[in-house]
């Protein structure tokens, strides 16, 4: 019997998502929405490519305007993507508040559905709606996962790989922190083909590249013009699916719930954790110098923000 995952929004980010996993066949879809007809359209779009896809996953869309999850029910993962998107000179603060009265809405309803599932999310702000999708769905703190830094590392390694003139399947890059403009690249933790970034690069490219890194998402809204990227949060979402449905144990820069590790209490913050069928199964801990350790300390703080004005902190 094939695994189960719902991905929640059929905007772009979802819809991309929900297509990744079954032309992969990693799992059958059930893609929803609060529109009447879009979602329905796109996941009947997606089950008739698999003959040309070659892939048996099954793709199922419909229409929760009326509040019925019950097609979601037993998911083994869940992905959280619906949400106001982004607009060119909007941060993802400004989106805090507009997005916490969905995010809240959705996991009450996944939760009496999929209580033992996996929730990885995905919408903006990404860790405040994290820490929003953990108290209300009151599930152990290994159940609930935001999606950030695999994808702000994504960003800075394709940066990497255009600097260096290489495959980007030599460059493995490492950021931690919140998801957003005080994200905290760690150049010294990056490396190509196992070759520390700093004994490549002399320093003013690597600070480009980290600041390019830290703007990555306001540069392709600001290009796009309306709504905001979606081919690379969608990958680095389903790679993180990947990795629990098949209990890979990878380690990935995820937003996970501290209780004390790296000085950090009682927020979502990116740190690198290993995934597998559990979800989190172990936060990875790892020296930091002073300077690295100020940079996610403030990155923290800035979460801390969020949460407390969402009453969540």
């Amino acid at each position: 019997m094939r695994k189960k995952v719902t991905v929640v929004g059929g905007g772009f980010v979802g819809s991309t998502a929900a297509q990744r996993i079954v032309d992969r066949e990693l799992a059958d879809v059930v893609l929803t929405d609060i529109l009447d007809g879009p979602p329905a359209g796109k996941g009947l779009d997606m089950l008739e490519s698999g003959p040309i896809t070659r892939s048996d996953s099954q793709a199922l869309g419909i229409s929760t305007v009326n509040g019925d999850y019950s097609a979601t029910a037993n998911s083994d993962v869940v992905v959280v993507t619906c949400g106001f998107p982004r607009k060119p000179g909007m941060s993802r603060d400004d989106l805090l508040k507009a997005n916490y009265d969905v995010v809240k809405g959705v996991v009450e309803q996944i939760v009496k559905h999929s209580p033992n599932c996996v929730l990885v999310v995905v919408t903006n702000p990404l860790d405040a709606m994290a820490q929003t999708a953990f108290k209300v769905s009151k599930f152990p703190k290994n159940r609930v996962i935001g999606m950030a830094g695999v994808l702000d590392s994504a960003r800075m390694s394709a940066f990497v790989a255009m600097e260096c003139k290489v495959s980007v399947e030599n460059v493995h890059s490492f950021v931690l922190g919140g998801h957003g403009d005080d994200m905290v690249p760690l150049p010294r933790y990056s490396t190509v083909a196992g070759i520390p970034l700093p004994d490549l690069l002399p320093k003013e490219r690597i600070d480009a590249i980290v600041e390019r890194t830290r703007k990555g998402g306001a540069e392709i809204v600001n290009l796009l013009k309306t709504g905001s990227a979606y081919y690379a949060p969608s990958a680095a979402a389903v790679e993180m699916v990947e990795a629990i449905l098949k209990d890979k144990q990878k380690i990935l820069p995820c937003a996970v719930y501290l209780e004390g590790e790296y000085g950090i209490k009682g927020l979502f913050v990116g740190v690198p954790v290993k995934l597998g069928v559990k979800g989190v199964e172990e936060i990875i801990q790892i020296k930091l110098t002073p300077e690295e350790n100020a940079a996610l300390q403030k990155s923290a703080n800035s979460v801390k923000e969020l949460v407390t004005v969402l009453g969540l902190w």
